[in-house]
């Protein structure tokens, strides 16, 4: 078990280490019960109790949900609103606790387990195994997620986590009056892609801009390029078979992908800069680019948040005719982050939220409080933003979805991707690179 936990916070920290560790911070969010209906009844009896709404699953009005997450601001305010037609109707008591900090979920499961936790990766579910309920048990409704969303949450045949927010990393942004002016479509095949990137070089035009400065983060755009890059000549089960080291990072099919992506991240006809650029331009610059007067590069490969940063520096700009994206083409599946839901507790309310979120009701008000995309395949069309409703089609479309091998995977391996990525735009030997990569990727899952 020790064991155990020293993987789950090392992995915990990976994926929060942008954010910081925060303190806890305990929130309660209560609805007075509705007041029941007048009725006629005898002076010697009592006014018969109103029957508990269906999607109440018989939870009564004060019924206490406990709920463990690490949203707070703004995207606790989401979450917020998301809740609140289900603790309107049924009453429910939500007292909600706010943590980054892995040893404290594991010191509440270990003595007061929460009824519902949300947690940024399936990591709770092999350290809690024996504990965690599993869904189908407690109102989870299966059949709304795509088959990939059921196998990540799966453990010895128990469905033990689903995911209820999701971000994606596949996507690349453009202009599609740059487009339009230079006659380009926006290709749809990783071949057409290719072909794509070389009629702009034809053509006199820089068709990407991949700059990675970060830091001591430096290398993670790098690393999300290279891994849509494997998601669309090797597949995402690969790409999972990386992550579970049945594939060592210095595989064929790994340096295949390296040596695209040197070719584009290293060549200034290919990239701003070329490699110098790459490796010094800073990670949000080189999203500007594409969209500056005049342009400086055709394309820009960037997660969901892009869209944000693109209105931020350039607020005249205007989504679909100025800034646009597509989906990573040919990639056969999705790369990008996902928040799940595990439950530990029984009660009636307990069971009125997983069926909320896992059902209709709970698929179309996540999609319309727009907090990022819900993997539920009934939100298809409910959301409200015109960027989200595009990136959520694109996720309903996905053969599959990986995680980011580097957050996945334990250290020491992610600070060695980076350096492999950055050893390679120096010139150093691909090959040489991911022999040392593959190594801490086998220290870390103890291959």
């Amino acid at each position: 078990m020790k064991a155990k936990f020293v993987l789950f916070v090392m992995i915990v920290g990976l994926l929060l280490a942008a954010c910081g560790p925060q303190p806890a911070e305990t929130v309660v969010t209560e609805a007075a019960p509705a007041e029941p209906a007048a009725t006629e009844a005898p002076a010697t009896e009592a006014p018969a109790e109103p029957a508990a709404p269906e999607m109440c699953m018989g939870a009564q009005p004060g019924d206490e949900l406990t709920v463990m997450y690490v949203w707070s601001g703004a995207e606790e305010e989401k979450l917020n609103a998301i809740f609140k037609p289900l603790v309107d109707t049924c009453g429910i008591k939500i007292v909600a606790e706010s943590t980054r900090d892995a040893a404290v979920v594991d010191t509440r499961v270990q003595s007061a387990p929460p009824d519902i936790l949300f947690w940024p990766s399936t990591a709770p579910v092999d350290l809690y195994t024996d504990k965690l309920v599993p869904l189908d048990t407690v109102g989870g409704i299966a059949e709304n997620y795509a088959s990939y969303w059921l196998d990540l949450g799966t453990r010895d045949g128990k469905w033990l986590a689903v995911p209820v927010k999701a971000d994606i990393k596949s996507i690349v942004w453009y202009s599609p009056a740059q487009f339009e002016a230079f006659g380009y479509e926006v290709p749809t095949t990783f071949e057409e892609l290719d072909a794509l990137v070389e009629k702009m070089v034809a053509d006199g035009n820089v068709p990407w801009s991949m700059g990675m400065e970060s830091g001591a983060a430096t290398g993670w755009t790098g690393s999300d390029f290279i891994q849509d890059i494997l998601l669309a000549q090797q597949g995402p089960e690969y790409v999972s078979k990386i992550i579970s080291g049945e594939i060592p990072y210095n595989d064929a099919g790994v340096l295949q992908a390296y040596q695209t992506y040197y070719k584009w991240a290293s060549d200034p006809k290919y990239t701003v800069g070329g490699a110098e650029g790459t490796l010094n331009t800073a990670f949000l610059d080189a999203i500007y680019k594409p969209f500056a007067s005049p342009a400086e590069a055709m394309m820009v490969k960037q997660s969901g948040f892009a869209g944000g940063e693109i209105v931020k520096q350039f607020p005249n700009l205007v989504y679909g005719t100025d800034f646009d994206f597509f989906p990573f083409p040919g990639a056969k599946g999705m790369q990008g982050g996902a928040d799940f839901m595990m439950v530990f507790g029984t009660s009636n309310a307990t069971k009125a939220m997983v069926a909320y979120l896992t059902g209709p009701e709970g698929a179309a008000n996540w999609a319309q409080a727009g907090f990022d995309l819900s993997p539920n395949k009934l939100a298809a069309g409910k959301y409200t933003d015109a960027q989200l409703a595009k990136k959520g089609e694109a996720l309903a479309n996905a053969a599959g979805f990986t995680p980011d091998i580097g957050d996945t995977i334990p250290a020491p391996f992610g600070e060695a991707e980076w350096k492999a990525i950055i050893e390679v735009l120096q010139g150093g030997d691909i090959q040489a690179a991911l022999d040392k990569a593959a190594q801490a990727q086998a220290e870390a899952l103890k291959k």
